[in-house]
């Protein structure tokens, strides 16, 4: 089931997902079923796009002005080989870090999870927004050919 203010970019029932939200923590499982109505369960990429979907909108929520009384978008694109997912927020003091930590530490994982599980990511910042994106590809495996470790 579609999330329910989402809307399609070209307007005509196909293209990109876009939604936006405000900037709380319960939003986090909205931004999820964005993924959901873009890909649907059954995709082969959906787990790991949720699951950064999940990183990058709670990431604007803690870590930027869009979970002070804003809002932040999020846009899910898929092709037949790939998932892209932008997530656009209200800015914040310093850009995003891919800053290790202990083991020991509750948080800060989200980025360095997006840079292992992503085939690629980066950030634009411009005019007070801050958008992070991640891109993970479909590969296929053609028939016959087994997979060795």
């Amino acid at each position: 089931m579609a999330p329910p203010d989402f809307h399609r970019l070209d307007g005509n029932g196909s293209g990109d997902l876009v939604m936006s939200l405000p900037g709380v923590p319960s939003q986090v499982s909205t931004a999820r079923g964005l993924v959901t109505a873009a890909l649907g369960r059954d995709h082969p990429l959906y787990d790991d796009v949720a699951l950064l979907t999940s990183e990058l909108a709670t990431n604007a929520i803690l870590h930027t002005r869009s979970g002070a009384g804003g809002s932040f978008t999020v846009t899910v694109t898929s092709s037949e080989t790939a998932v892209r997912v932008l997530v656009s927020d209200a800015g914040s003091d310093g850009p995003p870090c891919v800053c290790r930590t202990s083991a020991q530490s509750t948080g800060g994982r989200g980025l360095p999870l997006i840079e292992a599980l992503s085939h690629r990511w980066g950030f634009t910042r411009e005019a007070g927004t801050t958008t992070v994106w991640f891109e993970v590809l479909q590969t296929r495996v053609p028939a016959g050919v087994a997979v060795r470790a």
